[in-house]
């Protein structure tokens, strides 16, 4: 069937009053928000507290959070993914899910960059590599000392095979020469009470994570993987400004929504999210967490994605890491 040229022009200009109209009706009924993670972690939290700060400030807003873990958050990823473009349902993806999984995954059920569209970056959090209180490293140079001394005798504990702890140890020994054992956990867990009983030397996971036993002295911070330092841990240096140079690995939080979801929809979640994120409480509230608060554009989200994607993958291939 042939199209002129004015019912081409016809259709674009209906496909661009719906969704005006949309955005003017948006939202009419509550927003699914799912996340990939299970209830009580770090992403379902911050999920939670930021649109519960949106629909508390907003009349006519509310948001119901899902949680739909599975495969490195593969599985709630890609149920939203699959759901109407409509704006009614929106994912918290991160780093993991969206930057990682697509190199370390062999098959995927989506594509991170084709099947979403970025609506707003949320917050970021460094990783904090941390021994027993009762071990005998008190610095990173004491640790890369012990390890060339004796290759593959330290275990580095993370919480599984291409998280972002992981491949982040996989970039420091490579930077400083050194070879560890990894030992992959399901949870953060089993590998803190590994570390506190001395079966592991070292642990490497979030801040929020590990704050608390930090604080509670049974946890022993050596450094912090972001290029500047925790407000929470002001004592601890990064690894930057230990000897290596841009040293930087974080995990982000960003929500994401299906592609096809009408721009002005977008644009609206963004302002509102944008919103709620410069409120001081919020900030208090993910601070407390060990996150630094950012926020933006969708396309300065849609180009993080893109440049951690092209970042991670020559390191998952070099560690060798694979799920299937």
């Amino acid at each position: 069937m042939n199209f002129s040229r004015r019912h081409v022009l016809a259709a674009a200009s209906l496909l661009l009053a719906t969704g005006a109209a949309l955005a003017q009706t948006y939202p009419s009924k509550p927003i699914k928000v799912v996340v990939p993670f299970p209830a009580g972690g770090g992403t379902d939290l911050i999920a939670r507290e930021v649109t519960n700060k949106i629909q508390t400030t907003n009349k006519g807003w509310s948001f119901i959070v899902e949680n739909r873990p599975g495969t490195g958050g593969n599985i709630g990823v890609d149920a939203a993914a699959k759901s109407p473009a409509d704006g009614y349902t929106i994912a918290l993806g991160q780093t993991s899910n969206l930057a990682i999984n697509p190199t370390l995954y062999k098959k995927m059920p989506y594509d991170s960059v084709k099947d979403l569209t970025p609506v707003s970056l949320v917050a970021s959090a460094p990783l904090v590599l941390v021994v027993s209180a009762e071990s005998p490293f008190k610095t990173l140079a004491d640790v890369v000392a012990a390890s060339k001394a004796k290759p593959d005798s330290l275990n580095i504990a993370t919480a599984g095979n291409g998280t972002v702890a992981h491949l982040a140890s996989e970039l420091f020994q490579n930077m400083a020469g050194v070879s560890f054992t990894h030992i992959p956990y399901k949870g953060a867990a089993q590998a803190s009470t590994d570390l506190v009983g001395g079966r592991v030397e070292l642990y490497l996971s979030s801040v929020p994570t590990l704050i608390g036993f930090i604080k509670n002295g049974k946890m022993r911070p050596i450094a912090v993987t972001s290029l500047k330092r925790v407000d929470d841990l002001p004592s601890v240096p990064t690894i930057a400004e230990s000897g290596y140079k841009d040293f930087e690995a974080v995990t982000w939080f960003g929500f994401v929504a299906p592609t096809g979801t009408p721009k002005d929809v977008v644009t609206l979640l963004n302002s509102e999210l944008n919103k709620a994120l410069q409120s001081a409480d919020l900030k208090k509230q993910l601070s407390d967490q060990g996150a630094d608060v950012l926020g933006g554009t969708p396309e300065a989200f849609g180009n993080l994605i893109k440049s951690d994607l092209a970042r991670w993958a020559p390191i998952i291939k070099k560690s060798g890491a694979t799920l299937d």
